[in-house]
């Protein structure tokens, strides 16, 4: 039986420096997501801690833990018992010396479907990634669920027009896009712009593609960092259906249309009208025009 609709949930949550907490609260927050109706339950970039990024400190890869590991072991109980798909975004260890941002999808069984491991990885004041993470391997794809294919971004993925080409073509309803980004005081004075920015990218991520995008943010002030918060859905015509606020926790429970993509993608044919035997210098980093 084909969806029609799908109904999603995003955990907009702030952070402390207890993991047992924070996963407790997250627990909770999933159970009472699913009695509203959530299918598809999203949280946000690396939900288990504050985000340890801001420096580097070799002491920080203690939060890391395999994938399946005691973490994916709790949420994919309760995804059985709650017949939902959880998607947590994890701070994986690979093997000594190999550490990902990482995303696993956890069907509605309790399986685990796969993991996304984040492509581009930020290095900039107070966003230390580089330190931390080795880009992902696993490409740009989507994960068959009980309630339909999904895609997954991390953050910095979230800007690059490209990565959501791929997700889509792979055949995704949505894409879920964890999130930890903020701004610091001293550009506090730009936050409107760059929040605008935020927006405006992945809505158009979501009209270029006629899918579903759902943007993931934590919310709070961590150290040098206050996240915005304002996590958000947006449908295949670009337009945010639900968002939530830019200080406060705040889980949204959203309904998706499933035949918004069919008629977005029939009235704006982009897919259709793409010339795919002309892109092919988008595999260059940049192409000179004088050679």
């Amino acid at each position: 039986m084909i969806n029609k609709s799908v109904t999603i949930g995003l955990l907009q949550q702030s952070r402390i420096k207890s993991i047992e907490l924070n996963l407790e609260t997250t627990i909770q927050e999933i159970k009472e997501s699913a009695k509203k109706g959530a299918q598809i339950i999203c949280l946000q970039e690396l939900f288990l801690s504050t985000y340890f990024c801001q420096s580097e400190n070799p002491n920080q890869f203690k939060l890391s833990e395999t994938i399946p590991g005691p973490t994916t072991n709790v949420l994919s109980r309760l995804a059985k018992e709650l017949s939902v798909v959880i998607i947590a975004p994890l701070f994986e260890k690979r093997t000594e010396g190999i550490y990902h941002n990482t995303a696993v999808i956890i069907d509605a069984d309790g399986s685990i479907v796969g993991s996304y491991r984040k492509m581009h990885i930020p290095d900039d004041p107070y966003f230390y990634e580089k330190f931390y993470f080795t880009p992902g391997d696993k490409g740009f794809k989507s994960f068959h669920t009980r309630y339909g294919p999904v895609g997954i971004l991390i953050c910095w993925d979230q800007w690059f027009p490209e990565a959501a080409r791929l997700v889509s073509l792979s055949g995704a309803q949505f894409i879920f896009c964890p999130t930890a980004i903020g701004y610091q005081n001293s550009d506090s004075t730009e936050l409107n712009k760059q929040i605008a920015a935020w927006e405006t990218i992945q809505k158009s991520h979501a009209i270029a593609n006629g899918i579903f995008f759902a943007a993931v943010n934590r919310v709070g002030n961590e150290d040098n960092i206050t996240f915005w918060g304002k996590s958000f859905v947006c449908d295949p015509f670009g337009e945010i259906v639900a968002q939530a606020s830019e200080n406060k926790p705040e889980s949204l429970i959203v309904e998706c249309d499933l035949l918004k993509i069919e008629q977005t993608r029939q009235d704006w044919p982009f897919l259709r009208d793409r010339r795919v035997d002309a892109y092919h210098k988008l595999t260059q980093i940049y192409h000179d025009p004088t050679t």
